[in-house]
């Protein structure tokens, strides 16, 4: 388990975290989501103890992480904009990391690069941008570490590549119980593997929350009432996040079961009601939105 509890990371005067506490539980897919600048790859780069915080603390499995070996043996780290060495190719990369990484499967590396399409000997500087991020994947799954740490990881995939890195996920969390921690702008890619999700904004934490969970206890309706002055009435009994208008079709989004929201609006006079599932991304706009950041100041101006 990683736990992190009241850590502050600054940047000169301005707060990039600010007093996160969070545990990230073993062999669960872990989404970091946030609007720009919210901290995910601080958060990441932290964790793996690249950079040290200013306050607070963060054990992986019991052991703090800067500048300490032990702590990291078990964190492979992949930054949005993953580091080779100049004039390097796959091969010799193989053998770097077989140098730092004690159990490092360098025959599954090389199996791995032929069922990508990557040619071991090829510089990798002549890589295209999502080829050097297929590499930068199939290095961090081979150090067969426990915890691998990855920001923007679908960033410049195809689709075909994309369902194949999630394949290799799922078959290291079920073969060796590897623990994915994955930032990403990319909700609905996130939606379709992540069990948990935790939402940044601000450099503070919203919520953290197995993602089941929080589609249950949150709800989108669409409803017409037949008397206006008594459904707005209606609704201020509600927990509401968001509440859109247009003309009398009323769009909301509230805290709640289904059974429960369903079971609320029973008796009201309507001239349409339904109920409609929510994507990830829904839920972190109304969320965040919530938390103060307005979309549509971005979108209408």
């Amino acid at each position: 388990m990683i736990k992190i509890e009241n850590l502050v990371k600054k940047y000169g005067n301005v707060k990039a975290l600010d007093n996160i506490s969070l545990e990230i539980s073993e062999k669960k897919v872990f989404g970091l989501i946030g609007t720009n600048g919210a901290g995910k790859s601080t958060l990441l780069r932290l964790i793996s103890g690249v950079m040290k915080e200013d306050a607070g603390s963060i054990r992986v499995d019991g052991l703090p992480v800067y500048e300490n070996p032990a702590g990291k043996m078990n964190i492979c780290f992949i930054s949005d904009d993953p580091f080779f060495f100049p004039n390097t190719n796959a091969g010799e990369m193989k053998k770097y990391y077989l140098s730092v990484y004690s159990n490092f499967d360098g025959a599954r590396f090389d199996k791995l690069l032929k069922d990508f399409g990557l040619d071991p000997k090829r510089r990798v500087s002549e890589y295209s941008k999502g080829m050097k991020k297929q590499l930068a994947i199939l290095l961090g799954l081979c150090t067969n570490t426990k915890y691998l740490l990855l920001d923007e990881v679908f960033d410049g995939l195809d689709p075909v590549v994309r369902q194949g890195v999630k394949s290799l996920f799922a078959e290291d969390m079920d073969t060796r119980g590897l623990t994915p921690i994955i930032a990403s702008h990319n909700l609905r890619e996130l939606e379709d593997i992540c069990d948990h999700v935790g939402f940044l904004h601000s450099g503070g934490l919203l919520l953290s929350e197995e993602l089941a969970d929080m589609k249950i206890g949150i709800q989108k309706i669409q409803c017409v009432f037949e008397d206006e002055t008594e459904g707005e009435k209606l609704i201020e009994g509600l927990e509401v996040i968001d509440h859109n208008k247009r003309g009398r079709l009323h769009t909301l989004v509230v805290r709640g079961e289904a059974e429960m929201v369903k079971e609320y609006f029973k008796n009201a006079p309507m001239v349409f009601f339904e109920v409609l599932p929510l994507t990830l991304e829904e839920i972190f706009i109304s969320e965040t939105e919530a938390a103060g950041y307005d979309i549509r100041k971005l979108i209408l101006g």
